[in-house]
């Protein structure tokens, strides 16, 4: 199969989850023999073109007209979307359908889809309704509004957890045969390299377990809970030392309340952090704690399982679905600090805990969460979806009359 795929996330460009997920799923899918053409946005020195585990990988850089906000950046970074996107439509053809994450590709989708009568495939990854518990002021309801319209427009859309499906069908009233629920994944191998310049010692002394979170500083991530746990954890067992890895718009007033609760010399705050740095981090932690009041899925409990390394996460969205408590890691209650603490000390006090639930968690993702199965399932949805879409009148097979049809014709007739 040929697929167009657009993202606004692709490595080296990573603010969150998102641009891992793609990476990963378009080197799988190229893996089982489809080709993929990525288009995503540039910047960070990364060429406009090149190819990447065998995926044909696009980058545009948005119009650089100023903008009052990120909503209208949106907006230009998908009319530089567009622009890449209909030559490849002219000049490569025969894609057999559009797949795009999340609302900030919302409106190229919708005109390429229909420009160039491609059934669309839609990965819903979070919702602004979710992110916020709720909807509080117009910038958010117009979000929202584009999210309902990009899944609207989909033929199919494809959530990561079982969480997710609820929320999407609550949120934005879609039936059930819409929707497919296709988990994330994790490679192993890419938590295989450690640091060679950062040493265990550059963030805590010796004695000292390490607890660790790495991700986005922003409210849903809950690092505010793990910093009010801290001191029951501390007072139990002083030699503790909390890494916090990741930046965000909530980084100041984390540091603020490390500081109210006198615990900045127990809290490491080390910003953006890259692979080699997080993977040895994981390798030396002694738990990682993912306490979010929002999760859609929760990869970076993968990542932490894949690296052997004992977790502790807060008890929603797909963290649930995840870890079973008890075998191949713990839960705490979402947004309880005093759980949290129970849950992080009865891994730092019992060694032989830690060590049952690391190993249960690495067999765990070898056998559910690798990119290969996720990328068989993909494969039969986006088939599943083209032969629907060929038993139609607005299928491939009446092309002709999309713009990019008779483009063609028109060019095979006086070439």
């Amino acid at each position: 199969m040929k697929i167009l795929m657009l993202s606004w996330e692709y490595p080296p460009k990573s603010i969150g989850g998102l641009a891992q997920h793609v990476y990963d799923l378009t080197t799988a899918l190229a893996e089982n023999g489809v080709e993929v053409h990525l288009i995503t946005s540039g910047g960070t020195g990364a060429p406009s073109f090149e190819q990447v585990n065998g995926v044909k990988v696009h980058r545009v850089e948005p119009y650089q007209v100023s903008s009052p906000d990120f909503v209208t950046w949106v907006v230009q970074f998908n009319i530089a979307l567009l622009e890449k996107a209909l030559p490849l439509l002219v000049n490569s053809g025969d894609f057999h359908l559009l797949h795009a994450h999340d609302w900030l590709v919302a409106y190229a989708a919708r005109a390429i889809k229909h420009a160039g009568r491609l059934p669309l495939v839609v990965t819903v990854h979070a919702t602004e309704y979710g992110r916020n518990h709720g909807l509080h002021n117009d910038v958010q309801r117009h979000i929202s509004d584009i999210e309902w319209w990009l899944t609207y427009e989909a033929w199919r859309v494809v959530c990561c957890s079982q969480y997710m499906e609820k929320e999407i069908r609550h949120v934005f009233q879609l039936p059930a045969d819409k929707i497919t629920v296709i988990p994330n994944g994790v490679d192993i191998n890419n938590f295989k390299a450690m640091s060679k310049t950062t040493r265990r010692s550059d963030y805590a002394a010796p004695d000292e377990k390490i607890v660790f979170y790495v991700g986005r500083l922003v409210r849903e991530k809950g690092v505010q809970v793990l910093l009010d746990a801290a001191p029951e954890i501390l007072a139990y067992h002083p030699q503790t030392k909390f890494v916090i890895g990741g930046k965000g718009p909530y980084m100041e007033r984390l540091r603020h309340q490390a500081a109210v609760l006198g615990i900045s010399n127990r809290v490491y705050f080390t910003g953006y952090m890259n692979e080699e740095v997080r993977n040895s981090l994981y390798r030396w932690a002694d738990v990682a704690v993912f306490p979010s009041l929002y999760e859609p899925f929760g990869i970076v409990a993968l990542e932490a399982m894949a690296a052997r390394t004992p977790v502790v996460v807060a008890d929603t969205g797909g963290f649930c679905e995840i870890v079973r408590h008890g075998e191949d890691g713990l839960k705490s209650y979402t947004g309880n600090s005093h759980s949290l603490a129970q849950n992080v000390l009865a891994v730092l006090k019992q060694p032989q805990l830690g060590e049952s639930l690391r190993e249960n968690a690495y067999r765990r993702i070898l056998k559910d969460f690798k990119w290969k199965k996720i990328a068989r399932q993909t494969v039969s949805v986006y088939r599943e979806v083209w032969e629907a879409h060929r038993n139609t009148p607005w299928s491939a097979t009446e092309r002709q009359y999309s713009i990019f049809g008779r483009f063609n014709r028109l060019r095979a007739r006086y070439s």
